[in-house]
């Protein structure tokens, strides 16, 4: 089930700009983190990516003067954040061999969820940024676009590009379990 876009309601104090910073984090960080959980495929990495986007976007924050705007410009910040780190090969952890955390329980299978992130990870970055913002995000073909900075015909051409690479994997077969 996918997790409804809340309404924010402006900032009185900004004549019905964006809503207070507070309030959209609170309301929406655990989607953000998702997202950028989905793009890096590391949980660490997701929540410096997550706090790195929020921080450009605050430094900004009363400048946005349509409440509408306001997803598809953090998402746009938390993507080009994402897109410069791989740019400049980022690397702020070390990988080890032992796991410091518990698995996250909220697939039934870690297979499939691991399964899910190595493919992904194959993917080109624009289209994975494209893939993650149409179905785990479950945002539209022109929301995708806006929030990216493309054309709608783009998110087109790279959604089908990236799901023909991913049916072509073999990693994502079905079972007949």
């Amino acid at each position: 089930m996918r997790e409804a876009v809340p309404v924010l309601t402006g900032d009185p104090t900004r004549g019905g700009g964006a809503p207070a910073f507070e309030e959209y984090v609170a309301a929406r960080g655990a989607a953000l983190w998702r997202s950028a959980w989905l793009l890096t495929g590391d949980r660490h990495k997701a929540e410096d990516l997550v706090q790195t986007a929020l921080m450009k976007c605050w430094r900004r924050w009363s400048r946005i003067e349509d409440a509408a705007a306001v997803e598809a410009y953090v998402r746009r910040t938390m993507v080009t954040t994402y897109t410069d780190w791989w740019r400049r090969r980022w690397n702020g952890e070390l990988p080890t061999t032992e796991l410091p955390d518990a698995p996250d329980r909220a697939t039934p299978d870690p297979g499939i969820r691991q399964d899910v992130l190595v493919a992904l990870a194959r993917l080109p970055r624009g289209q994975r940024a494209v893939v993650v913002l149409r179905y785990f995000d479950d945002l539209t073909e022109a929301q995708t676009a806006t929030s990216l900075g493309i054309s709608v015909g783009t998110v087109k051409s790279q959604t089908s590009r990236a799901l023909r690479t991913l049916r072509e994997s073999g990693l994502l077969e079905e079972s007949d379990d």
